[in-house]
């Protein structure tokens, strides 16, 4: 990213979100967002990782394995199928299994409706066969 971003000091709502995001959806992805923010676009990395990752995410009320799970109902039921599939990954990381993962979108189907339930459960299904995939090929999820 330009210079602009580096010049900027970030405060402790912005580290500890930064911390919290790489442990939930993976450091690579946080990396790659990053990285390839440009001077339009680091303005929303900035906003998410200090108030969604940073004021939110690290809040005591809920555990992270509780706000996957609601994540994971909300983008399906928003049809929001490539954050989804992050949050998938970010369940499993929080402590979520497939077949739990599986069950809230059984929820959200009856809930949100077939069609958000459908998708919902296609996406986590492809997530589930990237990482298994990766597992197979040595390279872990």
């Amino acid at each position: 990213m330009a210079s602009n971003r580096d010049e900027r000091k970030h405060g402790d709502r912005f580290e500890a979100g930064l911390a919290v995001r790489k442990q939930v959806v993976g450091e690579g992805y946080v990396k790659a967002a990053l990285e390839g923010a440009t001077a339009l676009t680091w303005p929303l990395q900035q906003l998410v990782t200090e108030y969604c990752w940073g004021e939110i995410w690290t809040r005591e009320g809920l555990s992270r394995r509780d706000r996957s799970l609601l994540n994971l109902g909300m983008l399906a039921a928003l049809n929001r199928g490539q954050e989804f599939k992050l949050h998938v990954r970010g369940a499993l990381n929080n402590g979520l299994s497939r077949e739990e993962i599986i069950e809230a979108l059984l929820q959200v189907t009856i809930y949100c409706g077939v069609p958000a339930g459908v998708e919902a459960v296609r996406n986590a299904k492809a997530v589930f066969d990237e990482i298994d995939a990766a597992d197979q090929a040595g390279g872990g999820a």
